[in-house]
């Protein structure tokens, strides 16, 4: 099968198991890259690291991993069988949703999806967390970025570009 066809799949898959956003999806997203590209856990928390530092939606992710895998064309196909599926399901499903107005099944079905969207949410801050904290000079940056992001209004991208840095530094002087 051909790359481009693999992309379109694994990507358009994830697209339409995104309940709850992207995120619910990185654990399944990080199997599939391994199993069908060869995509190693670093690789794959890089390629996720990199994707916050970009304006927009939190899963611009997957164009990044799609390029990582067949260059440009590869983060175009993996960006547009990501987002292109999910857009489609979300419209009809929204169009739905008012249409079904204030029936009690769909206050149940609501309560029902949230915490499942929370689990799949742990799960994949558990699959970068694995890969990226390994000493405690990483659990302490994790535990100081989670401290700050619960407690102050400073913007993530910051915390990760000072984690960064940190790391960046404490590797070189060890």
């Amino acid at each position: 099968m051909s790359t481009w066809l693999q992309l379109t799949e694994v990507f358009s898959m994830l697209s339409m198991l995104a309940v709850g956003g992207g995120s619910a999806v990185l654990p399944e997203m990080q199997t599939l890259l391994e199993r069908y590209f060869g995509f190693t856990q670093t690789e794959f928390v890089h390629a996720y690291s990199i994707g916050q530092l970009a304006p927009g939606p939190m899963m611009l992710t997957v164009l990044i991993m799609g390029e990582i895998i067949d260059g440009l064309a590869g983060g175009l196909i993996a960006g547009l069988a990501f987002f292109i599926p999910s857009s489609i399901l979300c419209f009809s499903v929204g169009r739905l949703w008012r249409y079904i107005g204030d029936r009690p099944w769909r206050q149940s079905l609501q309560m029902a999806l949230e915490p499942l969207s929370i689990g799949l949410m742990c799960s994949a801050a558990y699959i970068i967390a694995k890969e990226s904290i390994f000493n405690w000079q990483t659990g302490a940056i994790a535990l100081v970025v989670a401290f700050l992001l619960m407690r102050t209004k400073i913007n993530p991208v910051l915390l990760i570009l000072a984690a960064a840095t940190v790391g960046f530094f404490g590797q070189i002087h060890s």
